[in-house]
């Protein structure tokens, strides 16, 4: 079982969600096998239904699973330990004060486990109060190449910078790119990212150098009515990240 990611030419993974283990396949296949298929740990009443469940995402998409929180909720962020340490997926979704705790349990280094850090509205520093009691308490404001350091330390394979909302924190966004080529770090951008700004979004990383970079696309390509991502955005997506190398 691939315990990676498929990158395209070694560089670009989408990360989308799952609305059901058929849609998972279809994305699969939409994405020429390069994404994590996320499927959200806060979406089941126990470890047991989460582990049970999320095994036949993983048999029908070679392991792209992606264990995700649920909108960053700090409080799953336990749950996508346990559930990560059973299931040895190929990506895990953390808050900052998660990661090392992930890592440690998932027992290995291949595994992409991301650290959740926030925009502050400031170039060069971002706030890493992610975690469920952090969250609660006042930003913790750090220069990014710090955030980034603290997150190798503990194990952390990227940066996921969350909420982007869209373009609105752009500048910060560039320079957290540039700080994580610097430091061989991955980029996770997400956060209102669509088929009009995604293009931008991952061409400033792979200008910046970033030498993985796994773009999160979420509510902007779901079908209201059915709750599964749009096979067919899938497919521009791949085309727009084929344009970007």
């Amino acid at each position: 079982m691939k315990k990676t990611p498929n990158y395209l030419e070694n560089r670009l993974c989408l990360n989308v969600l799952a609305g059901s283990v058929e849609n998972a396949q279809e994305i699969y296949e939409a994405a020429e096998g390069h994404v994590v298929v996320g499927v959200l740990s806060k979406n089941y009443a126990t470890d047991e239904a989460a582990i049970e469940d999320m095994k036949r995402y993983i048999d029908v998409t070679d392991n792209a699973l992606s264990v995700g929180l649920g909108a960053g909720d700090p409080n799953q962020s336990q749950m996508v330990s346990r559930l990560s340490a059973v299931l040895q997926p190929q990506h895990v979704n953390q808050v900052f004060t998660g990661v090392a705790t992930s890592r440690a349990l998932l027992g290995q280094d291949d595994t992409v486990v991301n650290g959740l850090i926030s925009p502050t509205g400031k170039v060069g520093y971002v706030n890493i109060a992610t975690g469920p009691l952090s969250s609660q308490a006042p930003e913790a404001v750090v220069p990014v190449e710090t955030a980034i350091r603290l997150l190798q330390d503990m194990g952390g394979s990227s940066v996921k910078f969350f909420n982007m909302k869209g373009l609105e924190h752009i500048e910060e966004y560039k320079v957290v790119a540039e700080a994580c080529a610097k430091y061989d770090f991955y980029l996770e951008p997400t956060g209102g990212i669509d088929l009009e700004n995604f293009e931008e979004i991952v061409q400033i990383a792979v200008d910046a150098g970033v030498k993985k970079i796994i773009p999160h696309v979420y509510s902007s390509i779901i079908d209201k009515e059915t709750g599964n991502t749009r096979v067919e955005d899938v497919k521009v997506l791949l085309e727009m990240m084929k344009k970007s190398l």
